[in-house]
Parts: structure tokens; C-alpha cells; sequence
């Protein structure tokens, strides 16, 4: 089993800067695909960033391209996404995902999930 806790949401202004963190714990950290996902009021839950295991690759969503950036330290067990040029379409809640297996942008490769993080970006 594997526990996701993210922090870092807020509000801000657009065209501001926001870092999510998400900490995980239960299962070796380093043998986890993370993924960042998020879901804005009436909207399915969409991909944003995913990361591989050692950090090597990364993929984003054509949304967040050249804004958003993902990240993780696998000595602190943590992944971040730093979100930069922040518009009012960001607003949503920002879900932090992990699963053993490989990279993917489709939500239901993922077996486990972190309770949420708001982000609202005031125009």
C-alpha cells in the first residue's frame, strides 16, 4: 500500500508561480512511477505530468507544456510539480498519483492516489 499526501495548493494571481509536493510512503519510492493529475469543477480528471522512476523521463499534457515542471527526489520520497505563467484554466483540484508499473498519461494505470490539492488562479 501506498499513502499520497500533497501540499502546496493556494490561491494566486495568474501569470504567478505555484510548487506542489507530494510525499509518499509504504513502498520504496524509487520503484514508483508518479504522475501529476487534476480535475476542475464539472471536468474528468485530466493528466498533467508524469514522471519515470528514476527521474529520467517526463511527459506532459499539451495544456502545460513549457510551463509546468515535474519533478521528484527519491532520497525524500517527493515529487513536486512546479507550475509557472499560472492562467485561470489551471484552477483545480492538483491529485498526486503513483503505480509500479510504467509511464502513462491514462488515469486508470494508476493504483494509488492522494486525497487533493487546491489550486485557484484569480484573473
Amino acid at each position: 500500500q501506498v499513502q499520497l499526501v500533497e501540499s502546496g495548493g493556494g490561491l494566486v494571481q495568474a501569470g504567478g508561480s505555484l510548487r506542489l509536493s507530494c510525499a509518499a510512503s509504504g513502498r520504496t519510492f524509487s520503484n514508483l512511477v508518479m504522475a501529476w493529475f487534476r480535475q476542475a469543477p464539472g471536468k474528468e480528471r485530466e493528466f498533467v505530468a508524469t514522471i519515470s522512476r528514476r527521474g529520467v523521463s517526463t511527459y506532459y499534457a499539451d495544456s502545460v507544456k513549457g510551463r509546468f515542471t515535474i519533478s521528484r527526489d527519491n532520497a525524500k520520497n517527493t515529487v513536486y510539480l512546479k507550475m509557472n505563467s499560472l492562467n485561470p484554466e489551471d484552477t483545480a483540484v492538483y491529485y498526486c498519483a503513483a503505480d509500479p508499473g510504467v509511464v502513462s498519461a491514462t488515469r486508470r494505470r494508476y493504483e494509488y492516489w492522494g486525497q487533493g490539492t487546491q489550486v485557484t488562479v484569480s484573473s
